[in-house]
């Protein structure tokens, strides 16, 4: 799996961050979803090797423009690049009205359909091409959501070990076996391809949460996933010094819930615009980092834009060296 990182600021953008937007998908898939959608995102995916045309839906966490404002210009422009198929938006319901007031009052004319679920009437798992998609309830000053992406399918593996000890020879038996044909030996004895196959692997499932200060409410569906995108907009004490009126989660918050689960890896994202990468001066980004770091002991990433991670099928995860496409 593939996540690729277009804007890691919160409420606003700054020179090295925009607002928020994530995109996911099979590493070995053109087709891709978009969680969330602020503000200049569609500006964003032009520095990546992302397309509009293979986006197969869209996912909004909640109705704050820092995470919705970019959905009118990005859909305006998706039609105009020739797009006819259906587009799929999982957003709250307030989402669908400010989306068609935008195009109305804009004389827009879309050359798709938008198919729109309102997040809170959404199936419990929701097959989307290669994933199931499940909403979590989370806790801001806005109905919040978080959204699991689970794979719907793990390609099987061959036994390479059982088929040579069997006498099946490399090459197009193998490839049949693969398909899941039986083959039938020089010997004349029937190999199943049911009796080939590795013990299927668990699915990889990948949590992206939004805006939060509770997130422990995730520890049910973290508890058998591979990864968790979460907001951390402050440090502890400046979380405190602020108070509970923004309702966003700390840097130690996050950790301590995902050590609490033994979560694998952990990527930290929305960041006050108060962080800066210069270490000389107060409120670096290295003090979210180092907060986090000193409570949980799994992997952990503090997410930069067009940051690509890759999660590979045992569920370790890599920040790729990936240049911008300029």
């Amino acid at each position: 799996m593939e996540i690729t990182f277009l804007g890691t600021s919160s409420g606003v953008p700054t020179k090295n961050r925009n607002v928020s937007g994530l995109a996911i998908k099979k590493q070995d898939s053109k087709s891709w979803f978009l969680v969330d959608c602020g503000e200049g995102t569609q500006q964003q995916l032009l520095q990546t090797k992302l397309s509009l045309k293979y986006l197969t839906a869209i996912c909004i966490t909640h109705v704050h423009g820092d995470h919705c404002y970019g959905l009118p210009g990005l859909l305006a422009t998706t039609a105009m690049s020739g797009r006819t198929e259906p587009m799929t938006i999982i957003a709250p319901e307030g989402i669908q009205e400010f989306i068609m007031s935008a195009l109305k009052l804009t004389d827009t004319h879309l050359s798709y359909k938008i198919n729109f679920v309102a997040v809170e009437t959404l199936d419990p798992m929701t097959d989307l091409e290669e994933f199931k998609i499940t909403a979590i309830e989370l806790s801001h000053r806005v109905p919040s959501y978080g959204y699991a992406f689970t794979e719907s399918t793990r390609n099987k593996r061959l036994d390479t070990n059982k088929l040579e000890a069997l006498g099946v020879e490399r090459g197009p038996l193998w490839g049949k076996l693969q398909k899941g044909e039986s083959v039938v030996l020089d010997n004349g004895e029937q190999i199943d391809a049911s009796d080939c196959y590795l013990e299927d692997e668990p699915p990889r499932k990948v949590i992206i949460g939004g805006d939060n200060d509770r997130p422990e409410l995730l520890i049910s569906e973290a508890k058998n996933a591979s990864l968790v995108v979460h907001e951390s907009t402050y440090t502890e004490a400046i979380s405190v010094k602020v108070g509970k009126g923004p309702q966003h989660s700390s840097a130690k918050s996050v950790a301590e819930f995902a050590n609490a689960c033994n979560l694998q890896n952990l990527i930290l994202t929305h960041f006050s615009a108060r962080y800066q990468s210069n270490n000389d001066k107060p409120d670096s980004i290295d003090e979210i980092e180092n907060e986090a770091k000193s409570c949980y002991s799994g992997t952990l990433f503090i997410a930069e834009d067009f940051d690509v991670f890759k999660l590979d099928k045992q569920g370790l995860l890599t920040k790729q060296e990936i240049p911008k496409e300029l």
